[in-house]
């Protein structure tokens, strides 16, 4: 193994016992763990996930609502025997969700214990160096993985729906793989996990954050993408109907909406024509069950008025 390769770097300097092993092969090999879990991957998706296993790098996973990117880390956690620890991002999130807190009610009868009637009181000093120690610590996800021991893929979902001032409580985390608690000092990894951050591009991300991640786009997949992932998730559905399926979704996401469809949605109305005993799909059965796919009745409308006014897909 060559001294330049980046995992050999990161575990000397986190002093680890040993190399962080090497989860894929290959793309391919990606492509087939992540398939044998029901998520069906594009060669980018591969490549990127593959990479940052080989640099030890965070990703930043882009692109519309609903296209997979959670489901992405939850895939690979499941493809490397990893247990997922999720960090769902928000408004208003702070180092004591994000990283950790006190328990201060453990301290507070530890203070009162220390304290009893008549004997005087313990020594100060020895009683806070005592109350700050790692019993009274409460590990929010981000210190929950990097002091874990056994394999994690740490998620943290959302990442643009957080102000700067929190984003930058991750940039210590994505580059040195550690966490700096001032009353104990820098907790660092005991292995490397893999990390997915996720954002639906509402705002823009930092260049600091941006910088210490590889970069992948998820999009709505392609026709014949679609269509697998139908076929795939969707017990008892012929290849025409989701084939047809793909189709109707694809053209509708051309449309002037106010939400595209989701491939989630594609999968609950999928679903739901399979429960109607629908073997093909027409305009008319289409328009009917818009509601399961479009969450808006403009967009209802509109695609309504497309549908009718088409031929039947596949025809």
């Amino acid at each position: 193994m060559s001294a330049l390769d980046p995992r050999v770097e990161l575990a000397q300097r986190l002093g680890l016992d040993e190399v962080p092993p090497v989860r894929f092969d290959s793309p391919e090999d990606v492509r087939t763990r992540l398939a044998e879990h029901d998520y069906l991957s594009d060669e980018s998706i591969a490549s990127v996930t593959f990479l940052a296993d080989r640099l030890a790098k965070p990703i930043l996973v882009e692109g519309p609502a609903g296209t997979g990117k959670t489901a992405l880390a939850k895939a690979v956690a499941d493809s490397i025997g990893a247990r997922l620890i999720r960090l769902q991002c928000y408004e208003g999130l702070d180092e004591s969700k994000a990283l950790y807190e006190w328990n201060y009610r453990k301290q507070l009868l530890r203070i009162q214990a220390g304290r009893p009637e008549g004997t005087g009181s313990e020594d100060w000093g020895h009683l806070e160096e005592d109350i700050f120690g790692e019993e009274f610590l409460l590990t929010r996800p981000l210190l929950e993985a990097i002091s874990a021991t056994d394999p994690v893929v740490l998620l943290i979902d959302e990442v643009d729906r957080v102000e700067l001032e929190t984003e930058a409580l991750l940039l210590e985390i994505l580059s040195e793989y550690q966490v700096s608690i001032p009353e104990l000092g820098t907790v660092r990894a005991k292995q490397i996990p893999m990390v997915f951050l996720t954002s639906n591009n509402t705002r823009e991300l930092s260049e600091a954050l941006k910088r210490r991640c590889l970069y992948l786009y998820v999009g709505y997949p392609t026709v014949e993408r679609e269509r697998d992932i139908i076929l795939s998730r969707v017990p008892g559905i012929s290849t025409t109907l989701a084939e047809q399926i793909a189709q109707v979704v694809r053209s509708l996401r051309t449309l002037d909406l106010k939400k595209s469809p989701s491939v989630s949605e594609t999968l609950d109305w999928a679903r739901t024509l399979v429960v109607l005993g629908r073997e093909e799909i027409g305009a008319q059965d289409a328009a009917e069950t818009l509601h399961i796919l479009l969450k808006y009745q403009t967009d209802i409308e509109r695609a309504t008025k497309e549908l009718l006014g088409r031929p039947k897909p596949g025809a």
